[in-house]
């Protein structure tokens, strides 16, 4: 029982010189957080003095500025949206399934009309196609401005300039669909194929004449 008795006693020792070596460590850090937390303290006061001195200043001066809140402000206001957050997990599931499809239902009809209006765009014809029709259905050479002029009031939906129907049409020279003849300072334009009109006339003053 002696040895029993001394083996519990040195435990005991042990565990209380332990206790107050832990209770010495923790009297010592709260010394030194105390102190960090008086000298955080008197910062903080000079700031908000600084502060207050400043928007004086300011509102002296006349400038009506939005005044920055300290960061307080905004950690206070953090924990208000995970408070409602929480309690609404079961309603979820029925709330926001219904929501999310009537915009994609709502979005489908624009949609659709996106694609009426580029299916549109799209069957009319192109500036090239307009030019060179217009030029086949032309019995005498025709210059740009005067192309550009026919085929603005034919088209008035669209913009029609002479650079570059003057361009487009030497495109098609390029391409040997258009011809181009120069008269003077003036060129004129004639599709390839369309009808001359010195023949028919030399033609019709003959048969006019027997």
């Amino acid at each position: 029982m002696s040895e029993g008795t001394a083996t519990a006693t040195e435990l005991t020792s042990q565990y209380m010189s332990q206790v107050a070596g832990d209770l010495e460590h923790n009297i010592k850090e709260q010394e030194r957080i105390s102190a960090q937390l008086t000298e955080l303290q008197g910062q903080l006061a000079t700031l908000q003095h600084d502060h207050a001195v400043l928007v004086s200043i300011q509102q002296a001066l006349g400038v009506q500025a939005a005044v920055p809140e300290p960061a307080g402000a905004d950690s206070a206001s953090v924990p208000s949206p995970r408070k409602k957050s929480t309690p609404s997990p079961g309603t979820r599931r029925p709330a926001k399934a219904a929501p999310t499809q009537e915009p994609r239902a709502k979005k489908q009809p624009g949609t659709k009309t996106a694609a009426k209006k580029a299916a549109a765009k799209s069957a009319r014809p192109t500036l090239v196609n307009l030019i060179h029709r217009h030029l086949t259905e032309q019995s005498e050479p025709r210059s740009a401005a005067e192309v550009a002029e026919a085929l603005d009031h034919a088209h008035p939906d669209r913009t029609i300039a002479t650079n570059v129907v003057r361009t487009t049409l030497e495109n098609l020279v390029a391409k040997s669909l258009v011809q181009r003849t120069k008269q003077g300072s003036s060129v004129f334009y004639t599709a390839v194929g369309a009808p001359e009109p010195a023949t028919p006339t030399g033609e019709a003053q003959p048969e006019t004449a027997g």
